[in-house]
Parts: C-alpha cells; sequence; structure tokens
C-alpha cells in the first residue's frame, strides 16, 4: 500500500531531509511493521518476530486446558506495544487520507479549521473504537451485573486476552502522538498542549494497567 503524501512543491524532497520522512512517513513505518510479520515466518527470526506482535505473560496453568487463558504485565509488552505503536501510525495515516483529507477538501477549510478537523476526526475514530471495544468487554466479562467484581480480590493480577490487548491498544496510541507532532508539522506553540494531553493520557492508561 502506498500512501500520496503531502507534497508541498512539485520536486521531490531529497531522501531522509525531513520532508521526505514527512511526506512518506507511513509507507517506512508500515515496511518496518513488515519486517516483523514476514520475521514471524522465518523459523531462525520467528522467535525474536513472536516477541513483538503476540501477547506475553501467560499465567494460566498448562496442565488445566480448559481453563481461560490468563495474562499479567511484563517487560515483553514494552516489545509488544512498540509493534502495535508502528501499526497506529499506519492506521493514522490511513484515515487521514482516505477519509478526513476527502471529506476537508469538500468543505473547503481553512488552514487552521483544517488542522482542526483533523484532529478531531482521529480523536473521533479513536474514541468510538475504545467505546465499541471497551462496551464489548465489559458485556462479555458480565462487569455490569457483577459490578462487584471490579472491587472484589482486588489487586487483580490476571486479565482475559481481550483485556490486555485493549490496554496495549491504548498504551500504542497515546504513544503515537509523539511522533504524529512531527509528522504532521504541528506549529511550536501548539505542542506543549498536546504534548501535555497525551503524557496525561499515557500516565493514566498506564496506571490502570499496572495498579488495575
Amino acid at each position: 500500500m502506498a500512501f500520496k503524501g503531502r507534497k508541498s512543491s512539485n520536486k521531490n524532497p531529497p531522501f531522509f531531509s525531513h520532508e521526505f520522512v514527512i511526506q512518506n512517513h507511513a509507507d517506512i513505518v508500515s515496511c518496518v511493521a513488515l519486517l516483523f510479520v514476514v520475521g514471524l515466518m522465518i523459523q531462525a527470526t520467528s522467535p525474536y518476530a513472536y516477541m513483538f506482535i503476540a501477547l506475553h505473560h501467560n499465567s494460566t496453568e498448562q496442565t488445566n486446558v480448559e481453563s481461560v487463558v490468563r495474562y499479567t504485565y511484563g517487560l515483553k509488552d514494552v516489545c509488544v506495544t512498540f509493534f502495535y505503536f508502528l501499526i497506529c501510525i499506519v492506521i493514522h495515516a490511513i484515515i487521514q487520507e482516505y477519509i478526513l483529507d476527502k471529506i476537508s477538501r469538500k468543505l473547503h477549510l481553512s488552514k487552521v479549521k483544517h488542522s482542526k478537523f483533523n484532529e478531531s476526526g482521529q480523536l473521533l475514530f479513536f474514541y468510538g473504537m475504545s467505546i465499541f471495544w471497551g462496551g464489548h468487554i465489559i458485556l462479555k466479562e458480565n462487569l455490569l451485573l457483577n459490578f462487584s467484581s471490579l472491587w472484589e480480590g482486588y489487586p487483580h493480577t490476571e486479565m482475559v486476552f481481550m483485556f490486555k490487548f485493549f490496554f496495549i491498544i491504548q498504551l500504542a496510541y497515546w504513544l503515537h502522538q509523539f511522533p504524529e507532532l512531527y509528522f504532521q508539522k504541528v506549529k511550536k506553540e501548539e505542542m506543549p498542549e498536546k504534548i501535555c494531553y497525551a503524557t496525561v493520557a499515557l500516565i493514566f492508561i498506564s496506571a490502570a494497567y499496572i495498579f488495575k
């Protein structure tokens, strides 16, 4: 999949220049992510690729085949978060180019409104996905009818696959916000607010993941 990028001039920017990286960052990142996927297919590199793609810290006893697989958290989660951090950058670019840019061109937005529209559009997709996914987990784990399970047996050191994966994606998303400041050419005066917003969200998600 090739992304068109945003060209500021008719000339192609020099290789590995700032403009080149910004215009082609989605292609570059997708190639890096693809290396992990290809590495999973090669016997010599599959253990290393598996470390970045699959969830780790399985706490389920292997003797009990019928039990629900449960996980804890650990250092290997950093590797998994990095891989899905790359995926978040690619998805961000896909949403931007194939949905938001097309809508904004039809609306003929100014530069200021265009920037706000892009930011709001990206957050709308993310929050919509989070609400739907979180609601699915709540219903599947029967947390509405068994509300007391949220504090009974605290701290909860184990979690099911979807619960852990939800947190990994949340962490990856807020981490990907930092390089997006560069890729989206955010103005310097706007950066502190956006960095603070992403940092606070990252701290709260991390705390919820560790001290759940």
